[in-house]
């Protein structure tokens, strides 16, 4: 059980973590989520111990970060954007030499050989680290962070600069792995945490501004409609008229399929509904309506959307 309460941290003047409270159960995959200088990685520097906050507590199982730092970071395995690696040690070597850092009292040769056999490095074990491609490198940074077999894993941008294949590989990794422990993942890619993550926290400006599932933020009735609509009229006339229709905040032209017809995406206000408003106004200028669809809000458009209006607040559990 990860509790967090009322974690604020400040730069002087500057708050970049204001207030933020949660809590993540044992066994969830949860990503966080936020735009460059949200807050995001203060926040999660507190929480592996690197940063103190200026105020509020953060807990694992019952022991403060703080009062009982060696506790929680036994509890904890971290792999930062960078993967903390020596590229003139051997994976062998490596991976030795933290679990001494670390103390590790399990069994060394059986410890160290199930994670690699978990991350599938067996191959590499004796190899420079600094001669192994990108994708393995990350994999070795994996393996550091399960040595101890925390019950916590933090991992931030696990997959930043990987090809296809090895970013397919690393999130069947990251969903095994969660099927053990709790998994707290930072990532840029949202099809990526919408994928691996079954909850998620989403921080802008210092504060948590929505908590819940990629189905909750995606289908929340806040994020505004959006259709996709084919007009018989003059595509410049068509799109003026449109716009000036109330509720509605967007108009753009996207294709020309038929001669005489023109396809336009649309959103409107949240919870304003402006279809018979737009076909008695296509009417009345007898541009025939030919087709209307709506489009489904993507975890994109909330993400954007609660970033950009903070106080616009969606989500399982609102703040």
């Amino acid at each position: 059980m990860i509790e967090v309460s009322h974690l604020t941290k400040k730069y002087g003047q500057k708050i970049a973590v204001n207030d933020v409270s949660f809590t993540i159960p044992d066994g969830e995959i949860v990503g966080f989520l936020g735009p460059n200088g949200a807050g995001k990685s203060t926040t999660m520097n507190i929480l592996t111990g690197y940063l103190s906050p200026t105020s509020g507590t953060a807990s694992f199982n019952g022991f403060d970060i703080y009062d009982n730092a060696n506790e929680c970071k036994k509890q904890i395995g971290y792999l930062p954007e960078q993967p903390p690696v020596y590229f003139d040690m051997t994976v062998k070597d490596y991976l030795d030499f933290v679990y001494d850092l670390k103390k590790c009292d399990q069994k060394r040769n059986e410890h160290l050989a199930e994670i690699m056999e978990v991350v599938k490095i067996k191959d590499v074990y004796n190899r420079i680290i600094g001669n192994l491609s990108k994708g393995y490198k990350q994999r070795v940074g994996l393996a550091q962070a399960l040595i101890g077999n925390p019950s916590v894993l933090i991992l931030d941008e696990p997959t930043v600069g990987l090809d296809p294949k090895e970013i397919i590989e690393i999130r069947s990794l990251i969903k095994r792995l969660g099927k053990s422990r709790t998994v707290i993942l930072s990532s840029h890619i949202l099809p990526e945490v919408q994928a691996v993550c079954e909850r998620l926290l989403v921080i802008a400006d210092g504060k948590l501004v929505a908590d819940g599932t990629p189905n909750d933020l995606s289908n929340d009735s806040t994020i505004a409609h959006r259709l996709s609509i084919r007009v018989a009229g003059p595509a410049s006339d068509v799109k003026k008229l449109i716009k000036s229709i109330n509720g509605i905040r967007y108009c753009e032209e996207t294709t020309k399929i038929e001669s005489d017809a023109h396809d336009f995406i649309i959103e409107s206000e949240p919870n304003i509904d402006v279809r018979r408003m737009l076909f008695n106004e296509l009417a009345k200028k007898n541009w025939p309506l030919l087709s209307s669809k709506p489009l489904d809000a993507t975890l994109e458009d909330a993400f954007i959307r609660l970033v950009d209006s903070p106080n616009n607040k969606v989500g399982g559990k609102k703040r």
